[in-house]
């Protein structure tokens, strides 16, 4: 049985070892973001996410379902990677405490590289902890080689007897024939090809079908079209942005608390103040703690973060590019770039993989009570490889991604609403107003999620006064996904009109993702943050 389930033992034993270091790291993460956003609603400032959402921040359930998506990914790489190592140590390097360097060193090099620009205590604990749990329970659980007289396990075992049966002599006295050690390494090479070969085609053939819009065909095709992948789908944005607040950059977080230390010239300070909101860099009390504090010294702004100087420009450049300063600062206190791109890659590859280890696990352990080892990991293979194959076949036949512009209104009335997506999704590319096309009206009342959602972002398109009435029905939508798109479309469209109403949203919504579409519009639409009458009375001396 261990032989059977013991890589499933030790990724999932790595999967856990990941939650539990997430949870903390992503409870600490959202206990500082509610200090900055309750600094930032004292100051006077529309805050996101608002006063709905802040308690969640404080509470362990964010913390532990937003904590899964590290889990399932930097968790999932570096389990199934760990395991991959321990395995080549024992059965290709046989354990040569000579050979185990490399790999000790490509495991404290990541290490260094995770804190190359600052260390970072919890992403460290990713890389340190998570691999050596893995590594070294992998080296206990799995099997050993088998005495000689039952049968070889390990083609070092097969060789070895082999070449001793030349002889017709075995170890231990016992008498072995030649081909049946053929036999036993034909046996083992099988058992190999039947856990690696399945991964690799589904691996080329994935990849051969992987472009920039493969996770909105995922979400649009594979998720929103089923009640099980809706869902995962409401689930992955209702906690997706604790997470990701752990490891953004400050130029990528919505809104950024900051402390401007008097300077004498007035109103360059003004011009100053004006450009740091501008870019959502809020000036907030004196006592505050801060992202980042820009004081004046000797005819020169110095930019500091957590008391370290960062950078220092004159007030000319920072005022006639205050975007290029204001994310140079963003890059040299950015710590955590190394952990976003190991997320994502390990997102991409170990997901998948771990996927895959546990399905194959899980059929092989059934039919290990009716086959034996061979034949249940080749059926089991063939099985994960089919799903792998299965959940292709919805992506290929929903993603004709284009229309010819002469079949529009033919596809717009298609009783197919995959081909009513393509539509939609070739009137917002081409940038075609769709209140020309009547069929738009019956797209309203969809019951297909990626549908109302292609809709609301060709309404964003839209530059007819009749459509905008259409666009604002959709903020109401069930699918926070289709609101957050409505909310965008609202942006695009440039109507100023829109400023109260998705204020009024912000304020009202309990939904983050939401909030945080809304904000974005807002900006687009040359809203910018002011401080209230009340807090500017408050901080008056």
């Amino acid at each position: 049985m261990n032989r059977i389930l013991y890589v499933a033992r030790a990724v999932l034993l790595g999967l856990i070892t990941t939650h539990i270091i997430a949870t903390l790291h992503v409870y600490l993460s959202n206990a500082d973001l509610y200090r900055t956003v309750t600094i930032i609603r004292e100051a006077g400032y529309l805050a996101i996410p608002n006063q709905r959402v802040m308690h969640s921040l404080k509470e362990f359930g964010p913390a532990f379902f937003g904590g899964s998506f590290f889990t399932f990914s930097i968790g999932a790489g570096l389990s199934v990677f760990s395991v991959a190592c321990a395995w080549f140590w024992d059965r290709i390097l046989g354990r040569s405490r000579a050979l185990l360097m490399p790999i000790v060193l490509l495991w404290l090099g990541t290490a260094v590289a995770v804190n190359s620009k600052g260390f970072c205590p919890m992403v460290s604990s990713y890389f340190l902890a998570v691999p050596l749990v893995v590594f070294i329970s992998t080296l206990k659980w799995m099997p050993g080689h088998r005495e000689p007289q039952k049968r070889a396990h390990s083609p070092q075992l097969a060789a070895g007897l082999a070449s001793e049966s030349k002889n017709g002599t075995l170890p231990y006295g016992r008498r072995f024939p030649a081909a049946c050690c053929r036999d036993l390494q034909k046996k083992v090479w099988l058992n190999r090809l039947a856990h690696i070969l399945p991964v690799a085609i589904l691996a080329m053939i994935w990849t051969a079908h992987v472009d920039r819009f493969s996770f909105v065909d995922v979400r649009d095709y594979l998720l929103l079209s089923n009640p099980i992948g809706k869902k995962i789908n409401d689930f992955y944005y209702r906690y997706t942005l604790y997470p990701a607040e752990v490891f953004k950059s400050l130029d990528q977080k919505t809104l950024k608390a900051c402390r401007l230390a008097p300077i004498k010239d007035k109103a360059v300070a003004r011009r100053i103040e004006n450009m740091l909101i501008r870019y959502d860099y809020l000036p907030v009390h004196a006592d505050a703690p801060v992202e980042i504090e820009i004081v004046e010294a000797k005819n020169t702004l110095v930019f500091k973060h957590k008391g370290n100087t960062v950078l220092q420009t004159t007030f000319k450049e920072f005022l006639s590019r205050p975007e290029k300063v204001l994310r140079h600062f963003s890059a040299e206190t950015d710590t955590h770039a190394f952990f976003r791109q190991a997320t994502i890659f390990c997102l991409l590859v170990g997901f998948p993989l771990t996927l895959y280890v546990i399905v194959f696990a899980l059929i092989r352990f059934v039919l290990s009570f009716f086959v034996s080892s061979t034949p249940s990991s080749v059926v089991a293979a063939a099985f994960c490889f089919s799903i792998g194959l299965a959940l292709l076949v919805p992506l290929r036949i929903g993603t004709v991604r284009m229309v010819d512009a002469i079949d529009l209104s033919e596809a717009l009335n298609s009783e197919c609403w995959q081909h009513r997506v393509a539509a939609l999704r070739t009137v917002v590319r081409q940038r075609l107003e769709i209140a020309n096309f009547q069929a738009y009206r019956r797209m309203l009342a969809s019951p297909y999620v990626p549908e109302r959602y292609w809709l609301a972002e060709a309404l964003g398109v839209s530059r007819h006064p009749e459509t905008y009435q259409d666009l604002l029905a959709l903020l109401d939508d069930p699918c926070p996904n289709v609101v957050s798109m409505a909310l965008h479309a609202l942006g695009q469209r440039g109507d100023r009109r829109a400023h109260k109403k998705i204020v009024k949203r912000i304020e009202r919504s309990d939904h983050w993702y939401n909030q945080w579409y809304a904000y974005k519009a807002l900006r687009h639409l040359g809203w910018k943050q002011r401080r209230s009458k009340i807090a500017l009375r408050d901080v008056q001396p």
